[in-house]
């Protein structure tokens, strides 16, 4: 080969060799190459493992839980109208609730309202009973859709005349309810998710809605300080509501009992339970001779909060248009992710003759 030769072979080889180079630095080969790399150097720096370990935030949380969800919850709540009556129980469908509110009916008895939003379930929901004006107001404290079998004639006019969005067994909706012949009558009547979504296509009501966005932490800073609080009980009007809850630290829920004995949800035989207890102080006044009830849920009162075996008092306040914050020292307290559960007692007692714990 000559010396001519020689030199343009390797300016060719030179030119084979520059541009390969500049293929190896090209976008697609990039991530092989910082993947590569990545493999080789397992073992951190001191630095890095000296690092704080941040925990995967979830993409989508469900906003009247604080729990991930797998996509946007943006579906509008059912407030269903439970009954708490000794033949009504084991009820069914309240371990699917984000929120759960028990509260007297007139004579003592308790019944709940219980929210349903960001799970999807085929199970029974019941047995359902009538509404209050109050429980009215609760259930749109979320923006729900009413869910109920009939109403006091108070409640009736005030959903007949400002034309709330409701199913009624008895008045609206029957066909989207049913009977189980297993229970007695008035404990008996059902629903279930899918008949009220189709009950709420049919009547055309609306779907998307503004939830109240509730404050949530997975570690209160109030909870350093608090004082332990590991069993509740709680006493309503009659002795057979005597409800108790007792927390699971592995859980990290409050298992609740009804008269000392597990309260079940029928449907899958689990215990009712809740990250996060609330009772509620408010005023109870008698307004005709069958004893029916005005609960004053806006004025505001005394509240105590539990969680993590742990109890905060607190003062509770709700202003237009938005559900019941719970307060301590001019600032909200957050609930921790997960469910929650509101009793409201009268306040004509002090709160300690409802309310005792350990």
């Amino acid at each position: 080969m000559t010396n001519k030769s020689r030199r343009n072979y390797l300016i060719a080889i030179a030119l084979i060799l520059s541009l390969s180079g500049l293929s190896a630095c090209s976008g697609k080969s990039k991530p092989v190459i910082e993947q590569s790399e990545s493999a080789t150097n397992s073992s951190p720096t001191a630095s890095e493992s000296s690092s704080p370990q941040t925990s995967p935030i979830a993409a989508f949380v469900a906003p009247l839980t604080g729990l991930p969800v797998e996509q946007t919850v943006n579906n509008r709540p059912f407030a269903v109208l439970i009954n708490n009556l000794a033949p009504a129980r084991p009820q069914s469908g309240m371990t699917q609730a984000d929120v759960v509110w028990e509260l007297q009916a007139e004579g003592g008895i308790t019944r709940f309202v219980v929210v349903f939003q960001s799970k999807q379930f085929t199970d029974p929901i019941g047995p359902i009973r009538s509404i209050r004006p109050y429980f009215l107001e609760v259930g749109e404290f979320y923006n729900s859709v009413l869910v109920h079998a009939g109403a006091s004639n108070d409640a009736l006019a005030i959903l007949q005349k400002q034309k709330k969005q409701t199913l009624d067994e008895i008045n609206n909706a029957g066909a989207y309810f049913y009977r189980d012949k297993s229970r007695k009558a008035p404990h008996n009547v059902y629903s279930t998710l899918e008949k009220l979504s189709a009950a709420v296509e049919k009547r055309q009501y609306t779907k998307d809605v503004t939830v109240p966005q509730m404050l949530f932490d997975s570690a209160p800073s109030e909870l350093i300080t608090a004082p332990t609080a590991t069993k509740i009980n709680l006493k309503f009007l009659l002795s057979d509501y005597k409800v108790s809850y007792e927390y699971d630290a592995a859980k990290g829920k409050y298992l609740r009992s009804i008269n000392d004995k597990p309260h079940i949800d029928k449907n899958n035989d689990e215990q009712l339970s809740a990250t996060n207890l609330v009772v509620l102080s408010a005023k109870h006044t008698v307004y005709d001779d069958v004893g029916r009830l005005d609960i004053d849920l806006n004025s505001g009162g005394e509240a105590v909060l539990f969680q993590q075996g742990k109890v905060i008092q607190a003062r509770w306040e709700r202003k237009a248009g938005d559900v019941i914050r719970l307060m301590k020292d001019g600032k909200e307290l957050p609930f921790l992710p997960g469910v929650t559960y509101y009793h409201v007692v009268s306040n004509a007692k002090a709160m300690d003759t409802h309310l005792t714990y350990e």
